[in-house]
């Protein structure tokens, strides 16, 4: 083997090993949520969640310092990348991340060469390692089979083998729940077939206060999606909340619009094969970064994003609603995302890096379902030919600093991607009076849930808010954002005379955090339909001494329960106490009866 073999060898060995201590310490940190869970430390929780986002960055930076000190700029060249590249690919072979760390080499390669100089032999475009049959050993998911020994006793061995170091409050009034659930879903003419079958995956997903046990029912090559939420009382016992039965339901816990899961995989792209059983229609990208892998969930992103260019004739265009003060929005009508960039030209004093310092904020905070996600990219190309006259003209008017042009190409530098909504504003001009209804109330309990996760919107214009297509309200202009805890939440002292009430400018001293919460009504109540609900139902929304209280409670350390369901699904509010012994229709008989003495389910732990 040649000098500069043996040289190209040792660098794609040190990327590997740089992967490999990033996963490692992924790994490590979800094995830290799972006893942070069981020892109800939800601050801890939340603490390895935010440290989490920057893991995958430090560990790039790393190798490429290890490389750079290691190796001179004449190996280094570009010339020397397709024998790494190859040689890293063997390295891969028995791998259980390959697709993850494909990505980490493309990030290292990105770092030490200018993007001018690499192209797609340097890097993986495509996969190179399939992982269709990736599996771990033991497999990822536990198979359970309801017809050898009755389903409580299945139940009982699924939960037991979570292994969590936590006694419930009364396990069996829970898995009497959970059988009269499964009955109703399922309904009277349920038959169990010869492949009647629990599968489950084998870690829980962690996030906030609860543990999710995520599997799927399969009878007769059909295929049920279910996810039972754990959680805790004040006395740290556990108990089983819910079941959640579909593909809807199960896609709320994975929405956008949420932080992300801490799960210890072993072979991720087996969890995802898993997923996408239970929600066909999510995409690989989403799942990826709902399971804290959001860098691979750029990468298939952008894979899909590529193939769906290939197959569309669009045109990009300037997204629909108020244009930002600060922000552009730029959509493909048959894609469902947005593009955002900061432009140059801003109607506010805010720096370019302010404003990226509020998305990576909103990043590692928890999002309560109501802040939405985003990828950010550097160097995007894109296909000149698809960009509308107007949306052409307009990057090069806000934004010229941040677009290169060719005859053929563009290549924006910096920009956020994420799901596209209707903005509020638009949705509130043309929907249905129920629609109305129930879009004020969701608007409400956004701010409402963003303020006990200590976020306080700033801008809380109907504007900067979205509907998705499940109907729920989420926030998404974050140049505002600030600390519930930061802020001073004051009523408007009354006038001093008759001139003091009568003159445009306040009469009284505004620090720079103030902020007056009577003065929401004036911006966002004139049309009086809305009103009507609005006052109704979230009134206290004006009322400073609402927004002391969430702040005393955040400070305090308290932090409300905002989970990815209903209340009314939740077995508290589902069933009265009479109702938590098992159905018959799915009992195996000898266990009907062994359900302990009812009990009301317990408060959750605060």
């Amino acid at each position: 083997m040649s000098r500069t073999s043996d040289r190209a060898v040792a660098i794609a060995e040190a990327i590997r090993a740089g992967f490999d201590r990033h996963y490692a310490l992924f790994r490590y940190n979800a094995q830290q949520a799972k006893s942070r869970y069981e020892a109800a430390d939800w601050h801890a929780i939340r603490h390895l969640a935010r440290e989490r986002i920057d893991f995958y960055d430090a560990r790039v930076r790393e190798a490429v310092e290890r490389i750079e000190t290691g190796f001179g700029q004449t190996e280094l060249a570009a010339g020397n990348w397709v024998q790494v590249k190859r040689h890293y690919v063997a390295l891969l072979a028995e791998h259980r991340q390959p697709e993850l760390a494909e990505t980490f080499f493309n990030s290292v390669c990105a770092k030490l060469l200018h993007r001018t100089y690499f192209h797609n032999d340097f890097i993986f475009v495509r996969p190179a390692v399939a992982t269709d049959y990736l599996d771990g050993d033991p497999p990822s998911f536990r198979a359970y089979y309801p017809a050898q020994d009755g389903l409580r006793a299945t139940l009982r061995r699924m939960i037991v083998d979570l292994g969590l170091a936590c006694p419930f409050v009364d396990i069996d009034r829970d898995l009497g729940l959970v059988m009269r659930a499964m009955d109703e879903w399922l309904g009277a003419d349920f038959a169990p077939q010869s492949d009647w079958q629990l599968n489950v995956l084998r870690t829980l997903f962690f996030r906030n206060k609860g543990a999710y046990l995520i599997g799927r029912l399969v009878n007769d090559g059909e295929v049920t999606p279910f996810a039972i939420p754990i959680l805790q009382d004040s006395r740290r016992r556990l108990y089983l909340d819910t079941i959640l039965f579909g593909p809807d339901r199960i896609e709320t816990l994975f929405n956008f619009s949420r932080a992300y899961f801490m799960v210890d995989m072993e072979v991720p792209s087996a969890y995802v094969r898993f997923l996408r059983t239970l929600m066909p229609t999510k995409p690989e990208s989403e799942l990826y970064t709902m399971l804290g892998l959001h860098k691979q969930g750029k990468t298939a992103f952008y894979r899909d994003f590529l193939a769906h260019l290939k197959h569309s004739g669009d045109k990009f265009v300037i997204a629909p609603g108020i244009k930002g003060l600060v922000m552009g929005v730029f959509t493909l009508p048959s894609f469902p995302y947005v593009f955002k960039i900061i432009k140059d030209k801003r109607s506010k004093d805010v720096s370019r890096e302010f404003i990226k310092k509020q998305y990576q904020l909103v990043k590692a905070h928890d999002r309560v379902g109501r802040m939405a996600d985003t990828w950010e990219y550097s160097d995007v190309p894109f296909p000149k030919a698809r960009f509308d006259a107007a949306l052409l003209a307009e990057l090069r008017e806000t934004a010229p600093s941040l677009i290169e042009e060719d005859a053929d190409t563009i290549v924006i530098r910096h920009l956020y991607i994420e799901r596209r909504m209707v903005p509020l504003n638009l949705w509130l001009e043309r929907c249905s009076d129920d629609e109305r209804m129930h879009a004020v109330m969701e608007y409400g309990d956004a701010i409402k849930q963003m303020v006990a996760a200590d976020i306080f919107p700033g801008d809380m214009l109907w504007k900067n808010f979205g509907v998705t297509r499940q109907g729920r309200v989420v926030f998404y202009d974050y140049d505002e954002v600030a600390y519930v805890t930061d802020c001073v939440f004051r009523r408007i002292p009354p006038p001093r005379t008759p001139e003091d009430e009568m003159s445009s400018e306040p009469w009284y001293t505004v620090g720079p955090h103030d902020v007056f919460p009577e003065e929401f009504g004036t911006f966002l109540l004139g049309d009086p339909r809305v009103r009507s609900i609005f006052m109704n139902h979230h009134g206290d929304l004006l009322d400073a001494e609402f927004w002391q209280r969430k702040q005393a409670a955040v400070r305090a350390g308290r932090f409300d329960d905002v989970f990815p369901y209903s209340e009314s699904v939740r077995f508290r509010n589902r069933y009265d106490e009479e109702d938590t012994a098992p159905a018959a229709s799915l009992s195996d008989p000898s266990t009907v009866g062994l359900a302990a003495t009812p009990a009301v389910p317990p408060q959750p732990a605060h």
